[in-house]
């Protein structure tokens, strides 16, 4: 597990993180600590709990245990409600309001300072798009209503589940600049892809498969521990690496020991 930064405990401080759902396990004992003021990518493929996982961290998420903290707060907590912002998947705005009477309901709501409104259509570039309905926006312009509401109110945490999806070149370097400037300015991001060119955009990555985090680590790390030169290809070989070592344990279990051991009193594997 990461060590605590010099800005005191972790944004997210996580110790056995397991997810239920029904008979099967989506988050198997997860440990982690997202430093804070930092942009942490979570990546890996579509399906291996990164959505589960920052449910869980937003505290919406069911069949809950082991140790979950944010900051400095039990997951969920009542008093992370506006210290927490998420930004889902899918745009939770509504298509019959305009992107600044969606903002500015989602500012009172939230009891956002004045202006705040303004403020976040002009740091996601919809300022031309400000007077128009919802539901007369392209897929990628709704997202960033809802990134735009997620910004309301200056959250400390701010958690984004593919928050690029479907947008150009152009629009996610901008987004990915954005980030960079929300943390240097102090809040925390944690961003799920599932692209892996993106990880060299992260300040750290938090690599996932199979409800496991399989790699806590940077960017130039990874590149440098596999030798590769580029993400993807890491990301894979971080896989082949752990299926090569989850084989050396399966074949040395059903190994004798050497005769000058004694098999008795030996610990189980």
């Amino acid at each position: 597990m990461e060590q605590r930064s010099a800005m005191g405990e972790p944004a997210i401080l996580a110790g056995g993180l397991t997810v239920l759902r029904g008979h099967r396990t989506v988050l198997d004992g997860i440990d982690l600590a997202v430093a804070r003021g930092r942009v942490t990518g979570l990546l890996g493929p579509s399906g291996c709990g990164k959505s589960t996982l920052m449910r869980a961290v937003v505290g919406v998420q069911a069949k809950v245990s082991g140790e979950l903290r944010v900051l400095g707060e039990p997951a969920g907590s009542a008093l992370l409600r506006r210290r927490v912002a998420y930004a889902t998947q899918a745009a939770s705005v509504y298509d019959d309001l305009t992107v600044r009477q969606n903002l500015h309901y989602f500012a009172r709501v939230l009891n956002a300072p004045r202006g705040d409104a303004d403020r976040v259509i002009e740091l996601v570039g919809l300022t031309q798009q400000a007077g128009s309905r919802v539901d007369a926006l392209s897929g990628g312009q709704r997202n960033r209503v809802s990134l735009a509401a997620a910004l309301l109110g200056e959250p400390e945490l701010i958690v984004l589940d593919e928050p690029t999806v479907g947008l150009d070149p152009v629009l996610r370097s901008e987004l990915w600049q954005l980030f960079h400037r929300l943390a240097e300015g102090g809040a925390t991001l944690l961003v799920s892809s599932h692209v892996m060119d993106e990880a060299l955009r992260c300040d750290r990555l938090l690599l996932m498969r199979e409800g496991r985090i399989i790699a806590d680590t940077t960017p130039a790390e990874l590149l440098d521990e596999t030798g590769t030169n580029d993400p993807e290809t890491a990301f894979l070989e971080v896989i082949a690496a752990q299926d090569r070592q989850h084989h050396g344990r399966h074949e040395g279990a059903g190994a004798a020991p050497p005769a000058s051991e004694s098999a008795e009193g030996e610990e189980p594997r």
